[in-house]
């Protein structure tokens, strides 16, 4: 059985790393250089990057702050946010990045998670899916929804439905975060993770509402995840990559052990 991956998140507006609650009432958490160093030296297995504001904004990734964000972590790095052609991904891995992440753009033009897989191989695209919960009645057919622009877009996307159709176009990873959970350090949503990975071959990274190493086992073993991510925990000291990797691997969860990772 594949490790699985402890993923720092760096949420990134006007050059500055930045947390919030559902998407919203952001505050600021550091430098993503700096940030990004200290995980890879706390054992990281690969660090994400999203430009949360170029959506939103209507423009491309702030590759400058990505140049150097790569120069100081040797840990992959997938990067995502305003990447909206082929050119633009080849930028960013340009840029130092070995991943590039797909979310509005894939929505408004699925195509082009073809394009990139064809240019660059799968493995280095990755569909980030936000999804929140539906109010619903037993039974109904859709029961999370995909959102874009940062969460400020209601898509009528089904996300399950949705992840299926984004890896036979060409994706190699989905990155799936619930909107509800974001944030608010009350768990990741198994129901929702289970339900995509139940659905798809490729790797799924679980994302939104980790508040402790416990989150994290339960995302894999419960929700099916290969990857699991969280930020404000790490950016605050609250729990360690250290701590989050010994607790998987208590519940018999193939990690990489941080020392091993350091080294």
């Amino acid at each position: 059985m594949l490790a699985r991956r402890v993923i720092p998140c760096l949420d990134v507006a006007n050059g500055r790393v930045v947390k919030g609650t559902r998407f919203v009432d952001l505050t600021d958490e550091g430098d993503p250089a700096e940030l990004a160093e200290r995980y890879a030296h706390e054992g990281a297995d690969e660090i994400v990057f999203l430009d949360i504001a170029a959506a939103p904004e209507g423009r491309s990734t702030m590759l400058e702050v990505v140049r150097r964000t790569a120069s100081r972590a040797f840990v992959p790095l997938t990067v995502g946010g305003g990447v909206r052609s082929v050119d633009e991904m080849r930028d960013v891995l340009r840029a130092g990045a070995d991943k590039v992440s797909f979310n509005t753009a894939a929505v408004a033009r699925p195509e082009l998670l073809t394009a990139c897989a064809e240019r660059f191989g799968s493995q280095a695209v990755v569909c980030a899916i936000d999804a929140r919960r539906l109010p619903h009645d037993e039974g109904a057919e859709r029961i999370w929804e995909v959102v874009t622009h940062g969460g400020r877009r209601p898509t009528e996307l089904d996300a399950v439905t949705w992840a299926v159709r984004v890896v036979q176009l060409g994706a190699g990873e989905l990155l799936v975060t619930s909107m509800d959970r974001d944030g608010t350090r009350s768990g990741f949503d198994t129901e929702l993770l289970r339900a995509i990975s139940s659905r798809v071959r490729v790797p799924v990274i679980a994302s939104g509402g980790a508040s402790g190493p416990a989150d994290f086992v339960a995302a894999v073993r419960d929700g099916g995840a290969d990857a699991v991510l969280a930020a404000s925990i790490f950016h605050r000291r609250m729990h360690s990559i250290d701590s989050v990797k010994q607790a998987m691997a208590a519940a018999g969860l193939p990690v990489r052990p941080v020392k091993e990772a350091v080294a």
